[in-house]
């Protein structure tokens, strides 16, 4: 089974699940989020603002692939570039953090460890980058797939509550962690990776 990891760019934003592509739920404060949605612009407004990002800021995401397939997508960006971040009861995000928006995996893909892998990929981005947390809002009583990824999750995956909410606590990941993290998953990460950059070899000319 082939997995790859790619940065989120307008050529792949329409490998993200339909739903998603329209969503602006981060990129927009709330005023303006409903206005989009009521003028029919979502899709473009998200457009938009990962094009702005990636202008100024640079990669702001990361797609997932297995067999060539797309099975998942992770955002993530500097609060600054997040208007809805301020709008939670455990803003703000931290200034030395850049803020993991939302995440997800297709169903048929959850449970083999894609979502851990996705956030040690980020997190070896953004040390490369020079940042030293991630912060998440957290979802505590999630139900179903949203916008807000589940606060169990963010704590399965490594993160740290830093500020408790009943519905909305602030989580942090310190990267510096990601040096010290269990031996068979860095093993993990780094057969990920070595099957990504040997894959152009694997194919005939």
């Amino acid at each position: 089974m082939g997995r790859r990891l790619v940065p989120l760019t307008l050529d792949n934003l329409q490998d993200l699940p339909k739903r998603c592509r329209s969503c602006v739920f981060w990129e927009l404060d709330p005023v303006s989020g409903e206005a989009a949605v009521k003028a029919g612009t979502p899709a473009l407004e998200k457009e938009a603002w990962i094009s702005a990002v990636l202008l100024d800021w640079g990669s702001c995401g990361r797609v997932v692939y297995v067999d060539d397939v797309p099975v998942g997508f992770v955002l993530y960006a500097p609060p600054a570039y997040v208007p809805r971040s301020t709008a939670f009861p455990t803003s703000p995000v931290s200034p030395d953090a850049v803020q993991l928006m939302t995440s997800f995996i297709m169903p048929g893909y959850q449970g083999q460890g894609l979502g851990r892998v996705m956030v040690q990929t980020v997190a070896k981005d953004l040390l490369r980058r020079g940042f030293k947390a991630i912060e998440a809002f957290g979802d505590a009583r999630w139900k179903e797939p949203a916008c807000l990824l589940p606060a169990d999750h963010l704590l399965a995956v490594g993160f740290k509550t830093v500020r408790q909410h009943p519905t909305h606590p602030r989580l942090r990941l310190e990267l510096r962690t990601t040096l010290s993290w269990k031996e068979d998953v860095e093993m993990a990460l780094d057969r990920l990776l070595g099957a990504v950059q040997k894959e152009p070899a694997l194919r005939p000319l």
